[in-house]
């Protein structure tokens, strides 16, 4: 059974989206602070994170970080907040997703789908090569893990379907349109911010040099590429 931790201070809402994801077939597990979210992430294993911004004590985007430090646990962020920079300041930390209050129960059951269904099956059905070899960067698309130097790369869903999808096609350059298609699977909305933001976080944790990439490069004027000869 997939497993979702809810992290809301808001009661009411908490035990509404526990009974409707149980209904679903999910198992749900409710916190309203964030402040044991690391011990708790330690002591289990759950498929998908719903994340309050506006938290007391810690707010969600504090959470979000101590999450990404330890998990690549894929994350919906919750806000009240219409206000885009709040979204792209989500992105940027390592949020999969973002959905503003008040919503649907049918559009959040959705995106919950929809996340865990990316993060559980990303690269496993696309490719008939199962470990990919970029000098001391791999990709196991089997068991949907990056290693470099043989050590393990905490990617967020987004940021591993990123990489799975420039790495499927190396050399070839992509617009930020086709990426954002194929990494969201939604129609292109003229929202660069997002895509450059999910490279640069893609770049700090796979490249040495970021401000120098030698794997993901970009084609100025066009878009990107992912470069498999690496020196």
């Amino acid at each position: 059974m997939k497993t979702i931790l809810i992290i809301d201070d808001d009661v009411e809402l908490c035990n509404l989206l526990k009974e409707c994801l149980e209904s679903d077939g999910y198992q749900v597990t409710l916190l309203h602070t964030g402040e044991k979210i690391c011990e708790l992430l330690e002591e289990n294993k759950f498929n998908l994170i719903i994340l309050d911004v506006m938290l007391p004590k810690i707010n969600g985007l504090e959470i979000l970080k101590e999450v990404r430090n330890i998990s690549n646990v894929p994350v919906l962020m919750l806000s009240a907040k219409s206000n885009e920079m709040d979204k792209v300041l989500g992105l940027k930390i390592g949020a999969d997703d973002y959905l503003t209050k008040p919503f649907g129960l049918s559009e959040l059951i959705a995106r919950v789908n929809s996340l865990i269904r990316r993060f559980t099956m990303l690269g496993g059905d696309n490719s008939t090569q199962c470990l990919r070899e970029y000098g001391k960067l791999k990709i196991d698309t089997m068991k949907c893990i990056v290693t470099k130097c043989d050590i393990v790369l905490s990617l967020t869903a987004k940021e591993y379907k990123l990489l799975c999808f420039l790495s499927e096609h190396p050399n070839q350059v992509f617009t930020k349109k086709q990426i954002y298609q194929n990494v969201w699977e939604e129609e292109y909305i003229y929202d660069d911010n997002t895509i450059m933001a999910l490279i640069r976080r893609l770049r700090k944790k796979i490249e040495d040099d970021p401000a120098n990439p030698q794997w993901i490069q970009n084609v100025w004027g066009i878009g990107y590429r992912f470069c498999e000869e690496v020196n």
